[in-house]
């Protein structure tokens, strides 16, 4: 199999029935922070740069550049892009749960009509409940689809291959906090023979 691909429904834990992104956030007003700010009328584009961050109700989007568009409906898309060597951010509440879903990436598509999020090369994603991290994934894509409940993660292919990585707590100790002296952080098992970049 030239290219390793996980499609998880549920392991982020998003087993709940119903459950998506905020959805207050969809009616919500469009905030910019920059240093600077372009904007094309006609085209409906907006080019953010000089660490750009971007708010719509509980999403956050941060990076080097955000190039926003709105689409004839009034949906947002954005492009989300990190400096160098650098990784560009996403954090966005999960509706009627003390929960946050975030992730970073080199590159991070967000897609306001589909309601999915797109993140590519050193990709990772986590859930946060009560501000504690829960389970966490990494691959070289994520697709998180808030309206389908549905995670892929995608390794790298070729003589180099990456392979999907996923650290699942259990459920009936999610929200216990961690054991003395472990780390709650995904890390790479020597005996995978991995390195984390």
């Amino acid at each position: 199999m030239p290219c390793r691909l996980l499609s998880l429904a549920l392991i982020l834990g998003l087993a709940v029935s119903s459950v998506q992104a905020e959805r207050a956030d969809r009616t919500r007003a469009v905030n910019i922070e920059a240093d600077d700010i372009k904007v094309d009328d006609a085209k409906r584009i907006h080019v953010i740069t000089g660490n750009p961050v971007v708010t719509k109700g509980t999403l956050v989007l941060r990076g080097a550049r955000i190039e926003l568009r709105e689409d004839s409906q009034g949906y947002y898309h954005a492009t989300v892009t990190a400096q160098p060597s650098q990784r560009a951010f996403y954090r966005q509440k999960r509706e009627a749960l003390d929960e946050y879903v975030e992730g970073e990436a080199e590159v991070i598509e967000y897609d306001g009509k589909a309601d999915r999020i797109t993140l590519t090369r050193r990709a990772e994603l986590r859930t946060l409940r009560a501000g504690t991290p829960r389970h966490e994934v990494q691959g070289a894509v994520i697709v998180w689809d808030n309206l389908s409940e549905e995670l892929s993660i995608n390794g790298t292919p070729g003589a180099r291959r990456e392979r999907v990585r996923a650290v699942l707590q259990p459920n009936t100790v999610a929200s216990a906090p961690a054991a003395a002296g472990a780390d709650a952080n995904l890390r790479v098992s020597p005996a995978l023979g991995g390195v984390r970049k």
